[in-house]
């Protein structure tokens, strides 16, 4: 189980924002954190502690007027840490390759393929086709009903009806390299991590995964260890001390090496 880092883009700034608190009317988000550095300085800093496979996520939609400041923010973080990191946000089949041109080692799909409350499977394998299974990565964020997990669409407002467990992940696995899954009910609340989640994904464990959401202690990442039998790797937001938080940073880089 290894950290991976991450560069959250919101208006044209580096933040940490609350979990399904995103809305496109006024770019509106409930903030955590608003950064006084750029994404280069966070993609220096990964490169200087040998972290790699952290995700950059552009947050406003392309429609929006930071949509486009958002983007250089993410080209400056590739430029400052080429085959270091991941892009998502705003990714489809004609600008991946920019991404990907630009020195990210993974594009990260969302809305593309989950979108309206349903999964586009023609997106998804022309998206495939474009970049190759190896360089795509998909968000599989969710939500959970009493039934289980569902993938969630929409800045995390829409449940689809594809329940997320061994056997979705077993289809989604065959477009893919890596998973990146949110669990949105806790997403920077820092409040503890989505016990159940974090079993089921362990207990599959085929394909690289990566889990967001609720760790705000060191004991969380024990007991995501626990659960997910050492198989999943992890990300840290706002609980960060280089995000405003309380945990140490070098102390989170260098767990489970």
């Amino acid at each position: 189980m290894n950290f991976r880092p991450c560069i959250d883009i919101h208006n044209g700034k580096v933040k940490q924002i609350v979990g399904g608190s995103l809305a496109d009317a006024g770019n509106a988000a409930d903030e955590n954190f608003v950064s006084e550095y750029d994404a280069g300085f966070y993609a220096e800093l990964y490169k200087s502690r040998n972290l790699k496979g952290g995700h950059i996520i552009i947050l406003n939609a392309a429609g929006s007027e930071f949509y486009e400041a958002d983007r250089q923010q993410a080209f400056r973080a590739l430029s400052a840490y080429s085959g270091g990191l991941q892009v998502g946000g705003g990714i489809n089949a004609d600008n991946a390759a920019d991404y990907l041109n630009a020195g990210a080692s993974h594009v990260i799909v969302t809305s593309y393929v989950f979108k309206d409350g349903a999964v586009n499977f023609d997106n998804l394998k022309k998206l495939t086709d474009a970049v190759g299974k190896d360089k795509l990565v998909l968000d599989l964020s969710c939500r959970k009903k009493e039934d289980g997990y569902y993938i969630v669409t929409d800045r995390w407002q829409k449940f689809t009806d594809v329940k997320l467990n061994e056997d979705t992940l077993d289809m989604f696995s065959s477009y893919c390299d890596e998973f990146l899954i949110h669990a949105v009910d806790v997403e920077g609340k820092a409040r503890g991590i989505e016990k159940g989640l974090a079993e089921m994904l362990g207990g599959w464990g085929k394909i690289t995964l990566t889990y967001a959401g609720g760790i705000g202690s060191y004991a969380d990442l024990d007991i995501l260890n626990e659960l997910g039998r050492g198989k999943i790797n992890f990300t840290v937001g706002s609980a960060l001390d280089i995000f405003g938080g309380t945990l140490d940073f070098e102390k989170i880089a260098a767990y489970g090496r």
